[in-house]
């Protein structure tokens, strides 16, 4: 179980969630911002601000507002959204022990909150939860999620600031694990995996063995009990949204989303339909790592690393009837024919086709097609990597 009575060191006080001892003051402040109250009435149309302020203020710990906040927004959510949220492969994982949970990466918010969720029902700690800065384009966001087990990963920045930044999360990294006791969960890259082609970066793996320069880059790694996670989505419900970014970027290859854009991608996430959603919990693989040569290049070893990481996910996704549907219109096959009727095809064409009628740019017939091709990918990865990592 987490360690609550941890002193956080001063090099870390600006990355860090909240601490316990600041919780009462830092909510006293965040129900009086308008965004807040905003977003509130927005993903909970149904809540009383007055009712939720007055539970909002008698909290006095984040454990509290996972409990007590978040578990039952979870269940109001999973209930509205008709999403169906399954797990396996706990037995792979104790209460008594913290883990890295490093999983791909589909959606914002929801990713972490599946993961988390999953953990606080079947009576685990919630853990901390990695969140990029370039997501908190307003301090009552950033306040919002520190209170909600956050830790900052800071993005956008010079070269030698991107070095103390690593050096700085890779240690509060290893400070929850080792000192506090706290699992964490971070994507396997930055930024969601746009075509579910889930690859795991490089530079990830290097900013983790950071750690305490006195080790080894394996022994700085197997502290944090890395923990592969795998995660599935029946529909994505920003499944367009990527795909009309695709698109954009063939049009100006300096295309960038706007911070709105987020915040579109965040909502849609949260509100909208995304049926039958998976987590699936796979060994620690600090077994693997120890056979791994300590002699071995550096960037050998980060990539054997990254492999190991990839397989477990890939090996571990649940794949769905959309999979197969997609991977068979994608290549033009009928090899998974079995899996699927005539009837749900269409039916899946249909929905794809919907998709993209969301899309709010005028659209060519040529657009429309490379749209729905490049949602046949996002759907259809998934399975072409289980079949490689399965052999």
């Amino acid at each position: 179980m987490e360690k609550t009575d941890i002193t956080i060191p001063q090099e870390f006080r600006d990355i860090c969630p909240i601490e316990d001892k600041d919780f009462h003051n830092a909510m006293t402040l965040l129900v009086q911002e308008p965004g807040f109250r905003h977003i509130v009435n927005m993903v909970m149309p149904e809540a009383k601000y007055s009712q939720l302020k007055a539970l909002l203020l008698s909290l006095n710990t984040k454990q509290e507002f996972q409990l007590k906040v978040m578990k039952p927004f979870m269940d109001s959510l999973i209930a509205k959204t008709r999403t169906e949220l399954t797990a396996s492969g706990m037995e792979n994982i104790s209460k008594d022990k913290a883990y890295t949970y490093i999983t791909n990466h589909r959606d914002i918010v929801m990713d972490s909150a599946h993961l988390g969720y999953t953990l606080l029902k079947d009576g685990f700690d919630a853990c901390e939860i990695a969140i990029g800065n370039n997501l908190l384009i307003y301090d009552w966001i950033k306040k919002l999620v520190r209170l909600n087990k956050c830790f900052i990963v800071k993005r956008n920045l010079g070269r030698l600031e991107t070095l103390a930044a690593a050096i700085q999360l890779s240690k509060y990294i290893h400070f929850t694990l080792t000192e506090k006791n706290a699992s964490i969960w971070i994507a396997q890259r930055e930024g969601r995996c746009k075509d579910s082609n889930d690859r795991t970066q490089e530079s990830l793996i290097k900013m983790l063995a950071i750690g305490d320069r006195s080790k080894t880059f394996l022994e700085n790694l197997k502290e944090l009990n890395l923990t592969p996670a795998s995660l599935s989505y029946e529909y994505d419900p920003n499944d367009y949204l990527k795909a009309k970014e695709f698109l954009m970027k063939t049009k100006n290859p300096n295309f960038k989303k706007s911070p709105d854009d987020d915040l579109i991608s965040m909502k849609t996430g949260i509100s909208d339909y995304k049926g039958h959603v998976h987590v699936a919990f796979t060994p620690c693989i600090n077994d693997q790592l120890d056979r791994i040569p300590e002699d071995l290049d550096r960037l050998l070893a980060q990539q054997r690393v990254c492999n190991i990481i990839d397989n477990a996910i890939h090996s571990n996704y649940k794949i769905f009837k959309t999979n197969y549907m997609a991977h068979d219109m994608l290549f033009g096959k009928e090899e998974f024919a079995q899996e699927y009727t005539a009837e749900e095809k269409s039916g899946f064409k249909d929905y794809l086709n919907s998709q993209i009628d969301k899309t709010d740019i005028k659209l060519s017939d040529m657009d429309r097609n490379y749209m729905f091709k490049t949602m046949l990918e996002m759907y259809s990865n998934p399975l072409t990597n289980q079949i490689e990592a399965l052999g």
